[in-house]
Parts: C-alpha cells; structure tokens; sequence
C-alpha cells in the first residue's frame, strides 16, 4: 500500500532530462500503488488545452496509461498550470481537485495543496494570483489565438523569473502563520505542498496538539517523490540519467 506524491516539475520541451526521469517514474514507480497525486507546476508553463505537441503527447499518454490500469490520478493546480482544464482531464484521465483539498491518507486527514496560497507576504505575486485567477480574464485570455498566447505566457514566464531574482527568499517561503491559519481552518495536523521548492518535514503546533507540514521537491536537478505508506512517508530522490544531465 502505497501513495505518491510530486509536484514543481516545471515540465518543458527544453528540458529532456526532466522529461525522461518523469517517464522513468511514471513507467517504473507508479504500478501497484494506490494513487499518485500531483500537487501543481507539473509544466513550466500551460496557456491552454488546445495546445498540442509530441512532447505534451509522451506526458498525456503517460498519465493515460496510468489511468487506464485502474490506478487513480490526482491534479492540484500550481501557479503555472492553473489553466490545466477539463479537456486535459478527459485525455488523461487525471482527475482534478479544488486548490485546496482533504484526503485519507490511510486513515489520516491531510490537506494538500500547491502552496502558493501559503505565501502571504508577496503581496506582488498574491495580487497577480488575483487577477489572472479571475474567470473573465482567463475567458478572453482564451480567445486569444494560439500562437499569441504562447508569447504572452513566455514573457510571463520570463518577467517571473525576473522578478523572483530581486526578492528575498523569505518572502517567497509559506507564511507560519497562515500556515497554521488553514490548517486549523479545515481541522488537519497534516499538510502537502509544494511550490517553495525547499522538501522537507516541518513539525508545528496546530490547535494546541503536534502537527506535521511535508515540503515536495522540485526536479530541476532531480526528481523529486513523497512515498507514504501507512506505516509512515520519506522524501525520496529519482536520478536523472547522467548522459542527458551533463
């Protein structure tokens, strides 16, 4: 019995390396578990459901392939694919979840979510949360053509960087009091997330009673997984093939 959790892939086409270890895993870590579950910013960058390329066909047909031997899929939007939509979960058969969401996990509450809501004090990035999260931009944001949308998303994608380069590291870790805020708020001692790239396990007091916050790991040099079982979880790394990564 096991379930398996990854996020902050930032999958691209530049990036065969990330993409090859991500079809390694699915292909060889992912039989005979009971659910992998993927916790936002699987693609560096997604503008929409009708964007199609070999390389998004290898991870569609990876995540189908999952799917269709019985083994459930989960998807929690991230900052950069939070336009992943329902075409995306019909080809896959990954079924999405609200950004924040309480699972079982054997027999455990435990909140999961990307973690970009944690991050209070950039204010910057939570204000711009709030607008490209509104539906009527991202309705004209889809009438936009295809191409265009792309040199759109590539200069946010680059101001991103840009603007992360300038702040400090603690303004873009999860806030401790928020953290505690919402899990209090959903009545958990347990939370998943990603987004800060910075894995680790965090203990805290949540309502007066010990509770454990789990970081996911990004896969920029390796990949990056949460296995739990119900005898406990470990943060484990997937190596990236030493011929592509050099």
């Amino acid at each position: 019995m096991t379930t398996l959790f990854i996020s902050d892939l930032h999958l691209s086409a530049s990036r065969p390396d990330m993409t090859d270890c991500f079809l390694r895993f699915m292909a060889e870590d992912t039989t005979n578990i009971d659910a992998l579950y993927v916790l936002g910013d699987l693609f560096e960058m997604w503008i929409g459901d009708d964007e199609e390329s070999p390389f998004l066909q290898q991870i569609k047909q990876a995540f189908k392939t999952l799917t269709d031997s019985g083994i459930p899929c989960y998807f929690v939007h991230g900052n950069r694919d939070f336009l992943i939509g329902k075409r995306f979960s019909q080809q896959t058969g990954v079924q999405l979840l609200p950004e924040h969401s309480v699972v079982d996990l054997y027999d455990k509450p435990t909140l999961i979510l990307h973690g970009d809501t944690l991050c209070i004090e950039d204010e910057a990035y939570q204000r711009y949360r709030k607008k490209v999260h509104n539906k009527f931009i991202q309705w004209l944001f889809f009438r936009i053509p295809l191409s265009k949308r792309i040199q759109i998303g590539e200069k946010f994608r680059n101001n991103s960087s840009k603007n992360n380069q300038m702040k400090s590291q603690s303004i873009m870790d999860v806030t401790a009091s928020e953290v505690v805020r919402v899990m209090e708020e959903f009545h958990v001692d347990q939370m998943i997330h990603g987004h800060t790239h910075r894995p680790d396990i965090h203990s805290l007091t949540v309502d007066d009673k010990p509770a454990t916050r789990i970081v996911l790991g990004d896969w920029y040099e390796h990949g990056s997984v949460l296995v739990v079982t119900p005898d406990g979880y470990q943060l484990e790394t997937r190596a990236f093939e030493q011929s592509q990564s050099q």
